[in-house]
């Protein structure tokens, strides 16, 4: 997995409460693709948790 990028979602996800891929990719300048890998895999690893509000968003596992 690319580091860099990985880095850079959890840099953005903790400055917001919850994101969609294709904003988180737009906010870091990224390919949504290579967003949708990288917020996969720290799901994965329990980093990060889906909700489900109408649609589909991205937040860091515990955070409020």
């Amino acid at each position: 997995m690319n580091e860099e990028l990985r880095q850079k979602v959890l840099e953005y996800l903790g400055k917001v409460d919850k994101a969609k891929n294709k904003d988180i990719a737009v906010a870091i300048g990224a390919k949504k693709s290579e967003v949708d890998k990288v917020v996969n895999q720290l799901a994965r690893e329990g980093v990060v948790e889906f909700l489900y509000i109408g649609t589909s968003y991205v937040k860091l596992a515990g955070k409020e």
